[in-house]
């Protein structure tokens, strides 16, 4: 069964204007089954080839240029991590051949592979993410033209509600593919294996990470802070670990697409990377299952309820975003009284303000972060309170009620 993902289209826009293409995100997020059910709908079908596989990973390692002739383009090569030395011959091909959308590649591990990739790949290659599914895309949405933005939120999300049991049934699930399957795993079973592939292909490989025991309460300890601003020191004392060993682990997190780091929005450029940012995880799901919410009831009225449904809402408008190949980052604000904006999206000089409410009801109270924000200079758009409401309603002239569900 095959979900269709609104990165499709960017693959085959960007696949026309450069040789090589770089589908990276988490592992079992639907890289490899997004681009061989693209690559088979071409004509001729694309050719594939998985570096999981004994013979071809030796192939590509020994001899790269026997491999790229063996597996000639068009061509996926699927966990090209694995063979970073491929991306040299790669490379040398594409400066002979000159052809648009030759390689697609797919690869996890972002933190050593972007390294070769820019090393090897620069100015050839568009580097594209893909996370778990968007609401939008598990409903079967097609995708919008622009990413979500609280003046673009315009149109019902169908098929998407935004009541608090099915919302909070979409946290606890999360939005890994293999979950929608008829034959999935209970969620237990899936994440917990999941976290322990991770564990062992991932983190091990780019770390020596001798006490798995204490990484895993490491993982809980972050997942149990979601929402929060990031504190290193608390994470290593409760962790029992150095703290240049907890910025070590949350850096490798952060470049596997494993969590987001969500950084205060400044005027001056240079102070949004110094500030402490806040700590999401890229899935709710993995945020449940590491903190102990097994049923969207628990979760939704639980402790971290809040900070559940804040993450599930940055989550999204992360996918609208990557999956439709924009890279600019999102923000949060917060001024010296401590008032705050739980997400800006800024674009040419206009910021647009997002706060996340666990309310059907909304009021302009719930709004006074967006207010202080507009007693700044920054130029303001359109903001926008996300939460449960049935529908899109105006809050204030410059803010609406927005449902979870017209995030797309």
């Amino acid at each position: 069964m095959y979900i269709g993902r609104h990165l499709e289209r960017v693959v085959r826009r960007v696949s026309r204007s450069f040789p090589v293409v770089l589908v990276t995100g988490p592992r079992q997020v639907g890289k490899t089954t997004m681009v061989r059910a693209m690559g088979e709908a071409e004509v001729p079908a694309r050719g594939y080839v998985s570096l999981d596989e004994f013979g071809p990973l030796e192939l590509s390692q020994s001899d790269p240029e026997l491999f790229l002739q063996r597996y000639a383009a068009p061509v996926t090569v699927d966990e090209v991590q694995r063979a970073p030395g491929l991306l040299r011959a790669i490379k040398a091909a594409v400066d002979r051949e000159a052809r648009p959308g030759g390689y697609w590649l797919t690869g996890s591990q972002s933190f050593p592979l972007m390294g070769a990739v820019s090393e090897s790949l620069a100015g050839r290659v568009a580097v594209l993410n893909l996370l778990g599914l968007s609401q939008a895309e598990a409903a079967g949405v097609p995708a919008a033209e622009a990413s979500f933005r609280p003046d673009r939120a315009t149109g019902v999300a169908s098929g998407v509600s935004s009541e608090f049991g099915p919302v909070f049934e979409r946290v606890v699930r999360g939005a890994f593919p293999r979950l929608r399957h008829d034959d999935a795993p209970d969620a237990p079973t899936f994440y917990g294996s999941y976290v322990q592939t991770y564990l062992e292909r991932d983190v091990r490989s780019v770390l020596r990470v001798s006490d798995l025991a204490a990484f895993r309460r490491f993982l809980r300890i972050a997942a149990a802070r979601v929402g929060g601003l990031l504190d290193l020191s608390d994470l290593a004392r409760n962790t029992g670990i150095a703290v240049s060993t907890a910025k070590e682990w949350m850096g490798v997190l952060e470049a596997t697409h494993q969590v987001y780091l969500l950084r205060p929005y400044f005027e001056k450029i240079a102070k949004r990377q110094i500030r402490t940012p806040k700590l999401y995880f890229a899935d709710t799901g993995l945020v449940c299952h590491l903190t102990g919410w097994t049923s969207a009831q628990a979760a939704g009225s639980g402790a971290m309820a809040g900070a559940l449904l804040e993450n599930y809402v940055v989550a999204e408008i992360l996918r609208s975003r990557l999956h439709r190949g924009e890279t600019e980052p999102i923000w949060f604000y917060r001024d010296k009284e401590r008032r705050e904006v739980d997400v800006v999206i800024a674009e040419d000089g206009v910021l647009y303000p997002v706060e996340v409410k666990l309310t059907a009801s909304p009021t302009q109270a719930d709004a006074r972060g967006i207010a202080a924000l507009s007693r700044t200079k920054a130029k303001l758009g359109h903001g926008a309170v996300v939460c449960l409401a049935p529908e899109r309603i105006p809050l204030t002239p410059t803010i609406d009620v927005l449902p979870v569900g017209h995030i797309q």
